[in-house]
């Protein structure tokens, strides 16, 4: 019995197949990280000006306001920020003195809006 050797068209067929399983992998996990974004309930988003910054000392910000483009002023109690090493709260305060705009995602906590994310505004 022979065997004929391994073409070049079986070559590519496998790299092809391993390349549709890893797409296929990585679009799974891309779906489940939306699904999980999108699961988080009542997550919100303000952007505005800051215009007040409620502080002990520049690492312990307790809240803040902003201002936003149609005049409203909304106050926020700083929470668990998941980006706090990107976007320290103290660094509220620059924002406060540029009136460079930010961006706050949020949640309700017993009626009070408590942030968990700040970014620059776009």
């Amino acid at each position: 019995m022979t065997t004929d050797p391994p073409t070049a068209a079986a070559g590519i067929g496998s790299y092809l197949r391993l390349a549709l399983v890893l797409a296929g992998a990585v679009a799974a996990v891309v779906v489940a990280l939306v699904i999980t974004e999108m699961d988080r309930p009542g997550r919100q988003v303000e952007t505005g000006i800051v215009v007040a910054v409620r502080a002990t000392s520049l690492t312990s910000i307790q809240g803040f306001s902003i201002r936003t483009a149609d005049g409203r002023t909304v106050d926020f109690r700083v929470g668990a920020l998941e980006n706090a090493s990107s976007f320290p709260p103290g660094h509220l305060a620059e924002h406060k003195v540029t009136l460079i705009p930010v961006r706050v995602t949020y949640v309700e906590e017993a009626g009070e809006p408590v942030a968990v994310r700040l970014e620059d505004a776009p």
